[in-house]
């Protein structure tokens, strides 16, 4: 028995949709990237405003400690006139 040329056809349309329609399913399952949040802590401005910095930005409690007179002479610079 032979095949018609459209019988053969149509086979090949229906396997090929399945198999698109299975790859599309399969697809569906698989976990998009998803962006990955960075930890942030919430913090007080000196104008009062909250903010949310990143935790990697912070500095890890190394800190350059200034002396007296660059304190003072932070202070005068400002000062309120009042």
């Amino acid at each position: 028995m032979e095949e018609s040329p459209k019988t053969s056809n149509r086979k090949k349309f229906l396997l090929w949709s399945a198999t698109i329609l299975s790859s599309l399913t399969l697809l569906k399952f698989i976990p998009a990237t998803k962006k990955e949040k960075k930890e942030t802590v919430k913090m007080l401005t000196q104008d009062g405003k909250l903010v949310e910095v990143e935790i990697d930005k912070l500095n890890d409690g190394k800190r350059n400690r200034i002396s007296d007179e660059e304190l003072k002479s932070f202070v005068k610079k400002n000062k309120i006139s009042g």
